[in-house]
């Protein structure tokens, strides 16, 4: 199960998903409450998304993973891979790859250009009940930082679409909520193997906040491992590169093979 994130459509999976089937793996791509089923439909009916926060789109993907006959492996980029450790803390994932994931609660880090790459939402209070689309140049900051003008560009016109506010709010404000929807139970969850991978040159989820994030598991019993992947932005997951990620995840779900029940980690 591939979960995206804010400001990409889910069907900018589709690469992933063919070269996981080839492996033999079953794949599904489902959007967050509120997408549409294509780039286009959600771009005109952005509304749908208005106050969606990352409590509403674990419980989605939950309910979808409920109406499995068996767990998935749940690969998840930015927001999404911080949605996929929540799932697999709460045992709906056999295991999980978070790609540059948001941070969870917990995370001191707070590098400038991950401040300047929120601020489009941040910066108006009533954003978190509204849908906010980036805008080229934004887009080129967040992303495309490592790309030429012409592949920013192509990628922020096929795949782009306007996200929820309310997840980078949640986020932004988490250390200071006691019940923040983007905690996580980092200590003891007994769970599956979960990889974290780390673009080197992400402006949205900096090295060090990833880095962050895996000394937060450190003394979880359960397996957690990292990759860094050098000169890569927070696109590396759709830009001309993104076979290389894919690659690192595949290899990764191979070797764990015997950690992960074969029957749930050959249907997603």
């Amino acid at each position: 199960m591939f979960v995206h994130g804010l400001w990409i459509h889910a069907t900018a999976w589709a690469p992933w998903q063919a070269l996981f089937e080839e492996r033999g793996y079953t794949t599904t791509a489902p959007g967050w409450p509120g997408d549409g089923a294509t780039v286009q439909e959600t771009r005109d009916h952005h509304e749908e998304l208005n106050g969606i926060g990352i409590e509403a789109i674990c419980h989605h993907y939950a309910d979808l993973i409920d109406a499995m006959a068996t767990r998935p492996i749940v690969v998840g980029h930015s927001f999404g891979g911080l949605i996929a450790q929540e799932l697999l803390a709460n045992g709906y994932a056999a295991a999980a790859v978070g790609i540059d994931p948001a941070p969870i609660k917990g995370v001191k880090a707070l590098p400038f250009s991950q401040l300047k790459s929120s601020w489009p939402v941040l910066s108006n209070p009533a954003n978190k009940k509204k849908t906010v689309a980036l805008t080229r140049e934004q887009f080129r900051y967040s992303f495309g930082n490592t790309l030429t003008e012409e592949e920013s560009e192509s990628l922020y016109s096929r795949w782009t679409i306007p996200g929820p506010g309310r997840p980078l709010f949640e986020d932004a404000t988490a250390n200071f909520v006691r019940n923040s929807p983007a905690a996580i139970d980092m200590h003891q969850a007994a769970r599956g193997p979960l990889l974290l991978i780390s673009g080197t040159e992400d402006h949205v989820v900096p090295q060090k906040v990833t880095e962050a994030v895996v000394k937060l598991y450190a003394d979880n019993p359960s397996q957690t491992d990292y990759r860094t992947i050098d000169g890569r932005g927070h696109s590396l997951t759709i830009d001309a590169g993104w076979a290389d990620v894919a690659q690192i995840a595949l290899d990764w779900i191979t070797a764990n093979q015997a950690k992960i029940n074969p029957a749930e980690a050959a249907t997603s």
